[in-house]
């Protein structure tokens, strides 16, 4: 059986956040506030599941009406084409959900050094300011490094006419 987009989202969904789905829809609902973007993929889930049944309804239909050794009646001919148009449709919205899914669990990755941060700017502070340490009494400091003169250069040469 072919894996399909839900599979693909869950399978996204439960990767990014590390438990199974069934978990994640749990707390999603029961604390809302303190992930929301788990809360936001799962509210997408939602909407792609909706659509990938749709995808399974139109798909079952098109084959029902070009079935081989299945000669549809002329009016099952706009049928066949509205059906064809809606799977088109409902396709579509499930790679939309499905890219939606994938978008949050970027800025989930993305945010998630964010977590580190405090600890990363502490350490750069803690280097930056050993750097200004005071020097023993009595021991002379290193002169600071004369500062680079940057201007125009003076021409070398005569003046031009």
């Amino acid at each position: 059986m072919p894996t399909t987009m839900l599979d693909q989202a869950t399978a996204m969904i439960e990767n990014a956040w590390g438990q199974p789905i069934e978990a994640l829809e749990v707390l999603g609902v029961r604390r809302p506030s303190e992930d929301p973007l788990l809360r936001c993929a799962m509210h997408t889930r939602a909407a792609l599941a909706i659509t990938d049944s749709a995808v399974t309804v139109h798909q079952d239909r098109l084959h029902a009406l070009s079935r081989r050794g299945y000669v549809p009646d002329f009016y099952e001919l706009d049928r066949i084409t509205e059906t064809a148009v809606k799977l088109h449709v409902a396709h579509a919205e499930s790679r939309a959900y499905l890219q939606a899914i994938r978008r949050v669990v970027e800025a989930r990755e993305a945010a998630a050094p964010e977590v580190a941060a405090p600890a990363v700017r502490l350490a750069q502070a803690a280097v930056a300011h050993s750097g200004q340490t005071r020097h023993a009494p009595g021991a002379v400091p290193e002169p600071p490094s004369p500062a680079a003169v940057v201007g125009p250069s003076a021409p070398t040469t005569g003046p031009r006419r």
